[in-house]
């Protein structure tokens, strides 16, 4: 493959690579632990946090740290697993195969 061969795929590439992050920025994932529940885009940023009354409460302090960790790592998982699925959908589009295509966990 010539030079402008691999220019203009590196330009679907480029333009691809584009549409997916639109398409995940739009996407909502959303994780819960008992009683807390976050809203995260498959960019990794979050949308929405809500916390039950029940653990607002000042004795239940240390339990609504530990969930509100959880549930954070747990959609930002979520958002990578989904992120990453969408890159090697896209990779195999373009007739390129990554490393690991079709090793993905199943998102919970």
């Amino acid at each position: 493959m010539g030079l402008f061969g691999q220019a203009k795929d590196l330009y679907k590439l480029q333009k691809k690579a584009k549409q997916i992050k639109e398409e995940l920025k739009n996407l909502h994932i959303e994780a819960e632990v008992e009683g807390v529940k976050v809203v995260i885009n498959a960019e990794q940023e979050v949308q929405e946090v809500s916390i039950a009354e029940e653990l607002l409460k000042p004795e239940n302090q240390i339990k609504l740290q530990g969930l509100l960790l959880t549930v954070f790592n747990k959609g930002v998982k979520k958002s990578q697993e989904i992120a990453a699925e969408r890159m090697r959908g896209m990779m195999g589009d373009l007739g390129m195969n990554m490393p690991g295509e079709g090793e993905l966990p199943a998102a919970e």
